[in-house]
């Protein structure tokens, strides 16, 4: 369940990464006698808009060459602005696909990697102004291959439900609330089970193989405003997992070791209803500066095979605390998105009840909890996790490629987090408690796609994963 939703992010994170691209600024005009007006034209009352709009293309329309998006006036109407997000003109090209190719539309490699199945990368298909409308649409297929044989294929679309157009350029869009759908196969080779447990060591670890068929639709918005504290969500998904022999050298097959286990988890057909909650402070969901949260959700495992039921419920918070930079003042107050070093603390408890497959309780390790371990690496009815990181912005104009493509922001990042697995939620003020910490790289091209780079370290020795998106 959690390796979907990661998923989900990854894709979206990745192709909002890709956004800023752009084509290089028309030639500066020259005097009309180099350059005289050419004669009218029969056809010239016929000539196509869509041709008309491209050429008068400025990719610098609302963004100064070094990279500096200027703060626009907003609307005096706009309910929470702080959680919009400015989008200049000059990523906003008009045309069709093909038109539009490098500006919002893209076909590009990417790369990643998880402790589980080694360095990965593919191709990413994706339009973040699918179907002309003005970045209210994204929609993207991703193919991905892994050095230790996990293949990805996925569908991903997203439609933001509050954007305005702003009369001198660009638009704004209200990060909270939208709808969703998500479609995908997968087959992983090298998924780990350790049995359950915050005591279980590396001579407990077992493999197996996982092909799962997922579908998930969904949306979340706000009440009763725009962008407000109150955030509602709600989503069915299906899954559909078909278990097998694992390819870890050395690891018995979980289907030998944890045989009931394994009996009766595959083949797995499950339908989930998710419902949550939050109320959120923060500047940003995706990449906040300031504020807290916090949310309760329960994922609903209603339909499975014998009638069985089962629920997953998650709460958790955070608290996000700008702090003075190291590298920088912080910008300027005309601005848009100036550098905010941070200081966030987060903390997530699940339980989980009924029938589930082992697979889907919860679990601790991996991208976003308890970094210095492998994916996966502790399960248990229960699980508690906290977590410390300063972020820390170096080079606040980035990193120049070319005239119209920049990295906006690197940074660094450090982090500890401690947590535990026990059999339920009172056993959990007992379990033995792990540790992890390490430091990351940081790096992004809009608010909205931070991606990271994280050396985790632990009694296992050093995870090292990338990916889309804060831990938290």
């Amino acid at each position: 369940m959690r390796s979907l939703a990661t998923r989900v992010r990854a894709a979206l994170a990745c192709a909002a990464l890709l956004a800023p691209l752009a084509h290089p600024p028309p030639a500066a005009g020259q005097d009309d006698v180099e350059n005289p007006d050419p004669p009218a034209s029969a056809d010239a009352d016929e000539a196509d808009p869509e041709t008309e709009a491209e050429a008068e293309f400025d990719p610098f329309a609302g963004v100064d060459r070094n990279g500096r998006i200027p703060r626009v006036p907003l609307p005096a109407d706009l309910p929470n602005p702080e959680r919009w997000r400015y989008i200049p003109e000059g990523r906003l090209k008009p045309g069709n696909l093909f038109q539009r190719f490098l500006v919002s539309s893209f076909i590009a490699p990417f790369a990643f990697r998880s402790g589980d199945v080694g360095w990965g990368g593919g191709i990413a298909l994706t339009d973040i102004d699918f179907r002309t409308q003005r970045r209210a649409e994204f929609a993207g297929a991703f193919l991905s291959y892994t050095e230790k044989g996990q293949q990805n294929y996925t569908f991903v679309w997203r439609r933001w439900l509050n954007h305005r157009e702003l009369p001198e350029g660009g638009v704004l869009l209200e990060e909270r609330s939208f709808v969703r759908a998500y479609g995908g196969w997968s087959k992983t080779l090298t998924r780990r089970f350790y049995g359950f447990g915050a005591s279980t060591g590396g001579k407990d670890e077992t493999s197996y193989s996982d092909r799962v068929y997922a579908l998930d639709l969904g949306a979340q918005t706000t009440w009763p405003e725009p962008g407000d504290d109150l955030i509602l969500r709600a989503g069915v998904r299906g899954e559909f997992h078909r278990l097998g022999s694992g390819s870890v050298g050395g690891k018995p097959d979980t289907k030998d070791e944890f045989e009931g286990l394994f009996d009766a988890a595959d083949p797995t057909n499950i339908g989930w209803l998710s419902l949550g909650a939050s109320w959120d402070t923060r500047d940003s969901q995706v990449n906040p500066y300031s504020g807290w949260d916090v949310a309760a959700d329960v994922d609903a495992a209603l339909a499975q095979r014998d009638a069985d039921l089962g629920a997953v419920w998650s709460f958790r918070g955070s608290k996000i605390f700008p702090v003075p930079g190291i590298f920088h003042d912080g910008g300027d107050p005309g601005e848009e998105n100036p550098a905010t070093d941070t200081l966030a603390f987060g903390a997530q408890v699940q339980l989980s009840s009924g029938d589930l497959p082992f697979f889907s309780r919860p679990t601790l390790g991996g991208a976003r909890t308890l970094r210095g371990f492998i994916e996966g690496r502790f399960r248990g009815d229960a699980s508690w996790t906290a977590g410390v990181e300063h972020r820390i912005w170096i080079l606040t104009r980035g990193i120049p490629i070319t005239d119209t493509i920049r990295i906006e922001r690197v940074g660094v990042a450090g982090f500890y987090e401690i947590g535990s697995v026990a059999g339920d939620g009172v056993s959990l003020f007992s379990s033995r408690v792990q540790h992890s910490y390490g430091f990351g790289l940081r790096a992004t091209l809009e608010r909205i796609a931070p991606f990271r780079l994280d050396f985790g370290f632990s009694k296992d020795g050093m995870n090292l994963t990338a990916g889309f998106g804060l831990s938290f």
